[in-house]
C-alpha cells in the first residue's frame, strides 16, 4: 500500500472517537466476532465479518460474510431479521459488527447504505477497517446521517482480520512460515530425506493452517524432491462456512489455497502434480525463463531477482499476491527459501513443529541464513506452546506484536479435530 493512502487510513482511524461499552453491548459485539469466524476458511479477498441486529434487548437477526463476491455480514443479518420481523420492528435497531461497515461499492453494495435504508439507529463496531476506501469513512457516513456509532476495538476482532490489515497497510499478505524440525533444529537429513520428522497429528494440524491460508508458497527444490500437492485434504474443512461438513473423505466444497512455486532456474518439471492436478497454481519463474507448454491449470509469472541478490524478487511476488486478494500466506519450503524470507524480514509468524528426535550434525538446518554476530539474530516472541501428539508446536511472532492480539487458541478450529 502506498505511503499516502496508508497515512490517510491511519489519520482517519485516529479521528474516530471510541467509547466504553456496557456488558450487554460487549456480549452482542463478541457474538458478532464469533459469527465472523464462520468465514475463516472461505473468505479470501475480503475480511471476515459478523453482524448481529438487536432491538430493545431482543435479537432480531444475525449473519456473516461467507465468500467473496457474496452478501456481506450486515446484508445477511438484515435478511435474517426480515424472515421473522416486519420492517417497522427493525427500524431503530442496533447493529453490532465485528468490522466497520464498508462505504464503497464493489462487487456488492455499500453496507452503510443497507443499514441506513433499514432504519438502523445505532451501530457498534469492534474494529475499524484499515481499507483505504473505508478507514473511518464508514463511521463518518453513518454519523452524518444521524446514526449513533460507538467504537471499541476488541483484540478478538483484530485477530480475525490481521491478514486483511497487513494487506491494506503494508501491501503484502500476512506471512506465516511453517517449519517441521528435530530437537537439534534440523529439517532433513543430509540426503534431503525428511519424511516424516513429525508425527501424524502434527501433519494433520498443518491442514488447519493450509485451510485458512489464501496461498501456499514453496520452492522448486521441494517440488523436485517431494512432488507435493500442498492441498487441503481434510474434509472437515469443506462446507465449514455454511455450518455443515461434507461427506467423509470428500474434498468437495474445500476452498483450495493458491499454490505458488518459486523457480528461478526453471528446475521443476511441468509434469509435477502441483502443476497438473487441476487446483490453482502460480509458477513463478526467473526473468530468463522460457514459457513452459503444459496441460495443467498452472499460471506462469515472471519475477526477476532484486537488488538484494535474491534470484526471485520475493517482495514482488508478495505484492502480486496481495493484488490477488491473498491476505494470509503459508510458506512451506526448504531451508534456502525460509532463510531468504527471514533475511529479507518478510515474515509475521513462525509456526514451528519440533519432533522429539535428533537428526545429527550432518542434517540440513531449518534456514540457510548466514549471520555474523548476535546482534544480527532474527528475534521473535513466543505466542503459544502446544503439545500436538508427541510433537511441540511453537508459534512465534515479531517482537513488536501484542500477544493479546494473537489467536493463541486458533479461532474456527473444527470440533473434535484431533478425534
Amino acid at each position: 500500500m502506498p505511503v499516502a493512502p496508508r497515512a490517510l487510513a491511519l489519520l482517519r482511524a485516529a479521528n474516530v472517537s471510541r467509547v466504553v461499552l456496557d456488558a450487554a453491548d460487549r456480549l452482542f459485539l463478541r457474538r458478532a466476532v464469533q459469527l465472523a469466524e464462520l468465514g475463516v476458511f472461505s473468505v479470501t479477498a475480503n475480511p471476515r465479518v459478523g453482524c448481529v441486529l438487536v432491538n430493545k434487548g431482543a435479537l432480531l437477526g444475525s449473519g456473516a460474510h461467507l465468500r467473496s463476491g457474496t452478501a456481506h455480514a450486515e446484508v445477511n443479518a438484515l435478511a435474517d431479521a426480515r424472515l421473522r420481523h416486519t420492517a417497522a420492528e427493525i427500524v431503530g435497531a442496533t447493529a453490532y459488527v465485528s468490522l466497520e461497515p464498508c462505504c464503497h461499492v464493489g462487487r456488492t453494495p455499500a453496507c452503510t447504505t443497507g443499514l441506513l435504508d433499514a432504519g438502523i439507529a445505532r451501530v457498534v463496531v469492534a474494529k475499524l477497517d484499515p481499507h483505504p476506501k473505508v478507514a473511518g469513512e464508514g463511521v463518518a457516513i453513518l454519523r452524518k446521517a444521524g446514526v449513533q456509532v460507538d467504537v471499541e476495538e476488541l483484540p478478538e476482532a483484530e485477530r480475525l482480520v490481521y491478514g486483511h490489515a497487513t494487506n491494506m497497510l503494508l501491501g503484502r499478505p500476512y506471512i506465516r512460515i511453517k517449519i517441521a524440525q528435530s530437537l537439534d533444529g534440523a529439517t532433513a537429513m543430509a540426503s534431503g530425506e525428511s519424511k516424516w520428522i513429525t508425527g501424524k497429528l502434527a501433519r494433520r494440524d498443518v491442514q488447519y493452517w493450509r485451510a485458512r491460508s489464501c496461498a501456499i508458497i514453496t520452492g522448486a527444490g521441494t517440488v523436485v524432491a517431494d512432488d507435493p500437492a500442498l492441498t487441503v485434504r481434510d474434509a472437515r474443512f469443506a462446507g465449514r462456512s455454511h455450518g455443515h461438513s461434507a461427506a467423509a473423505g470428500s474434498e468437495e466444497g474445500i476452498r483450495q489455497p493458491l499454490r505458488v512455486v518459486l523457480d528461478s532456474k526453471q528446475r521443476a518439471p511441468a509434469s509435477a502434480q502441483i502443476f497438473v492436478d487441476g487446483h490453482p497454481t502460480l509458477w513463478v519463474l526467473g526473468d530468463s525463463a522460457v514459457p513452459v507448454a503444459q496441460d495443467g491449470a498452472a499460471q506462469q509469472f515472471l519475477a526477476a531477482g532484486d537488488s538484494a541478490g535474491e534470484r526471485i524478487d520475493i517482495a514482488k511476488v508478495l505484492t502480486h499476491l496481495a493484488s490477488l486478494g491473498c491476505n494470509e500466506v503459508l510458506v512451506e519450503a526448504g531451508a534456502e527459501l525460509v532463510g531468504a524470507f527471514l533475511r529479507l524480514g518478510l515474515w509475521d509468524e513462525l509456526l514451528v513443529y519440533t519432533a522429539p528426535k535428533v537428526l545429527g550434525s550432518d542434517a540440513r538446518p531449518m534456514a540457510m541464513l548466514s549471520l555474523a554476530s548476535m546482534s544480527d539474530a532474527v528475534e521473535a516472541k513466543i505466542a503459544s506452546l502446544d503439545l500436538i501428539g508427541s510433537d511441540l508446536r511453537t508459534r512465534l511472532v515479531r517482537q513488536s506484536r501484542e500477544l493479546d492480539h494473537v489467536d493463541v487458541v486458533p479461532l474456527g478450529y473444527p470440533d473434535a479435530f484431533f478425534a
